[in-house]
């Protein structure tokens, strides 16, 4: 499938007390039309700062260093604030992790939507309205006129997450980047909002980048999964490969720290957690080779002389460790 969003070789430094902090390095991927592309990683890999440089919604302290990110052949780095404006929630959104800091506090839910489509559309307050309704139906509430004239401190924290998506597809996007879209929800709701997201990507097509620690959503809903680590890609495939037969250290680790459940039949005692040794690296002082190579336990000479390329060990993998030649 042709690319619907490609970035290149993007490295993206945020400025700091110790020096430039480099938070995306050297990446690339591509989302192509209607594909759901999942985004693993611990916190501090630089998973939103990516978000945030493909929208242009970079802080002051954020400087891209280099690279590219093109959207339908279009050059985002090149573009004016104007043209971004126009772009954003038109054809790329964004759903945000805290929707109680996404949402203005002091504004009805239902205003707040039509104010995206008012955005982008030449349509009478009358139609904006009706349209934000229409959205509200969409994203499952069965009282939309209610949930519209709401504020949001009336709303459970689901609910105010629902408002949110709705605002991201109102205006029918293309692409669709989601930060952790269900991570301050509950586990019943998280499953509900899994639902949502995988019907509305069907029904209206959309491609999603899909950022999450759950590897229940990654797995349910996207096609393939990216793992990152200090600013880097280290691994790609499909989530059955990935989540089933990990190859970079680092993948393996973060699936052994996960919580298991208790085999049948088996011991009373739930089976410890397998942290993953030492702290992520700090950003303004990587060391020159493998950036998990201090925490890795297949560290090898190489590791601490340059850091690893991509390498393809078989067909639909991709990994950066030089255990597979890299």
């Amino acid at each position: 499938m042709p690319a619907l969003l490609e970035v290149r070789d993007l490295a993206v430094h945020y400025d700091s007390g110790h020096g430039p902090a480099l938070a995306v390095d050297e990446l690339s991927l591509d989302v192509a039309d209607g594909e759901v592309v999942g985004l693993l990683g611990e916190s501090g890999c630089g998973k939103t700062t990516l978000l945030l440089a493909i929208l242009g919604l970079l802080p002051g302290s954020a400087h891209v260093l280099s690279g590219s990110i093109r959207f339908r052949g279009r050059e985002l780095l090149r573009l004016s604030d104007t043209e971004l404006r126009g772009l954003r929630g038109a054809e790329i959104s964004i759903i945000f992790q805290e929707p109680v800091l996404a949402l203005n506090p002091v504004r009805r839910v239902g205003a707040q939507v039509a104010e995206v489509v008012r955005a982008h559309r030449r349509w009478s307050p009358r139609r904006c309205r009706e349209e934000a309704l229409s959205m509200l139906v969409e994203v499952g509430f069965s009282e939309p006129v209610r949930i519209h004239d709401s504020y949001p401190h009336e709303l459970s924290g689901g609910q105010r997450q629902r408002v949110v998506i709705a605002q991201a597809i109102a205006c029918r996007p293309a692409l669709v980047l989601a930060d952790e879209p269900t991570a301050s929800l509950d586990s019943t709701t998280q499953a509900e909002l899994r639902a949502l997201l995988g019907t509305l990507r069907s029904r209206f097509g959309l491609a999603v980048l899909l950022v999450s620690h759950d590897l229940g959503a990654l797995g349910a809903l996207a096609g393939r999964v990216l793992v990152m680590y200090a600013g880097r890609l280290v691994e790609a495939g499909t989530p059955a490969r990935v989540f089933g037969d990990p190859l970079h250290p680092y993948s393996r680790g973060l699936l052994r720290a996960l919580p298991r459940l208790l085999e049948p039949g088996g011991s009373r005692e739930p089976p410890g957690l397998e942290p993953i040794t030492g702290s992520s690296p700090d950003l303004a002082r990587l060391p020159p080779g493998c950036a998990f190579e201090p925490r890795c336990p297949d560290r090898l000479p190489a590791c601490t002389e340059r850091p690893p390329q991509d390498t393809r060990p078989a067909a639909g993998r991709q990994v950066r460790c030089f255990k597979y030649g890299g």
